[in-house]
Order: structure tokens, then sequence, then C-alpha cells
């Protein structure tokens, strides 16, 4: 299995953000306290899909835990 980036500003892999989910984190705000994913403010240069890694973060919540995260906070700001 390839551990793909998420947070390409701050090079989080995905198992970091499924590892601090499985280990608590349960919002964005979490997520980003506990890797630093999602805290960098360069999401259109570095993200190849030309945006904040966020909504990707997001949907590792919602596929680790099943409850969508209502915090829709984008680190590019």
């Amino acid at each position: 299995m390839i551990d793909k980036t998420i947070c390409f500003c701050m090079d989080v892999k995905e198992s970091t953000i499924v590892k601090a989910i499985r280990d608590g984190a349960r919002t964005l705000a979490a997520i980003q306290k506990a890797t630093k994913a999602c805290t960098g403010n360069q999401c259109e240069e570095k993200n190849p899909k030309g945006r904040c890694c966020s909504g990707d973060i997001l949907a590792l919540i919602q596929r680790e835990i099943g409850n969508q995260s209502n915090s829709n906070t984008c680190c590019c700001h």
C-alpha cells in the first residue's frame, strides 16, 4: 500500500492522519494539533489538486469513524 501525501504544505501522510484519528482526533482542529496537517498556506502551489487538504482530511475522518466533522476550516486563509 502506498502511503500517499494528504497535506503537501506540511508533508503529512495519510497513515499519520489515520493514526491521529484512531488515537482520538475527531475534528479538523484536533488533526491539525496532532499532525500539523492543514496548517500551511501554500495549498494552491504545493497540492497537485490545487486546493486545501481539509476536504481530504474530513473524508478520512468520515471513513475512519463514520461521522463527518462539522468543522470545515481551511488552512488557506
